[in-house]
């Protein structure tokens, strides 16, 4: 199966408010704390909060090939959160869906005149989205770890322009990013986002947002670009408290993995969305 480089960026849940920027390049290393991202009531922190904020400092660093088990754990976790989400929490944004769904039960009591095989067509079209849902993801998924997630040496770290960031807590990888160069357009895509399902809310996932904007000013690009399959609104949100705006949308968008089968057409839609933050004008 040919499987293309997938654009799947995973949803995470972000509180943080704005904070100053990060310093460092490609090579640098950064701390973020996560006390920076709240406005903090006292001006000095206690003896117990100093403990508290060094505990809870986020460093945020370059890919090693130690982290490679970890970050995908990461990035199969974030993925596999989008079974449910795609099959249940997307059919609200897919109308003509929810149409077609009341069209067949309606059928089937025109049809069978039975109340119980009415009741149950529901729950078999739920179960039928879960099913697709779970096929074309699971597709998917192997064929980004058959690609860039394989080997992210060669896709993200070898290449001019391009960089691959792990969240460090505690001694512990808790989110990964990457930034992948476009010299065609001068463009930067902000790619792999995931952040581990126990840290969220920590503002981890704007850190590595803001580091991605970061590289791509020092390498003098001139926007950040990204594309989103994301249903939860926490992963918009965070696009656009980073800066980005929406500049398209697909309702009918094809995953890599996807068969197009008109069986799988039926049970499984996805809204792709694109994002882009301009830094400067060419």
């Amino acid at each position: 199966m040919h499987c293309s480089s997938p654009k799947m960026v995973c949803e995470t849940k972000i509180v943080a408010d704005e904070h100053d920027a990060i310093p460092g390049t490609k090579k640098d290393s950064i701390i973020v704390s996560s006390s920076q991202m709240w406005t903090s009531s006292s001006s000095t922190p206690g003896a117990f909060e100093s403990k508290d904020l060094k505990r809870d400092q986020v460093f945020i660093r370059e890919f090693e090939r130690s982290d490679h088990a970890e970050v995908r754990r990461i990035f199969c976790e974030g993925i596999m959160e989008r079974i449910p989400n795609t099959a249940f929490r997307g059919l609200k944004q897919q109308p003509h869906t929810q149409f077609l769904y009341v069209l067949l039960t309606v059928m089937c009591f025109v049809m069978t005149k039975s109340v119980m095989l009415t009741f149950c067509t529901p729950f078999f079209l739920m179960g039928a989205r879960y099913y697709y849902s779970r096929k074309v993801i699971f597709s998917y998924l192997d064929c980004a770890l058959h690609t860039d997630m394989a080997d992210i040496d060669s896709y993200y770290m070898t290449p001019t322009g391009s960089c691959f960031w792990v969240a460090v807590l505690e001694g512990q990888v808790v989110g990964i990013v990457a930034a992948q160069g476009r010299e065609d357009d001068n463009t930067v895509e902000l790619r792999r986002m995931s952040v581990d399902s126990r840290f969220r809310g920590k503002g981890i996932a704007k850190a590595l947002g803001r580091r991605v904007l970061e590289f791509a000013m020092l390498n003098n690009y001139s926007a950040v670009v990204l594309g989103t399959t994301a249903v939860k609104m926490a992963a918009h949100k965070l696009y656009e408290s980073l800066g980005f705006q929406r500049v398209g949308e697909s309702e009918d968008y094809t995953l890599p993995g996807m068969s197009r089968s008109p069986v799988e057409r039926l049970f499984f839609q996805i809204r792709y969305s694109r994002y882009r933050l301009q830094l400067h004008e060419e």
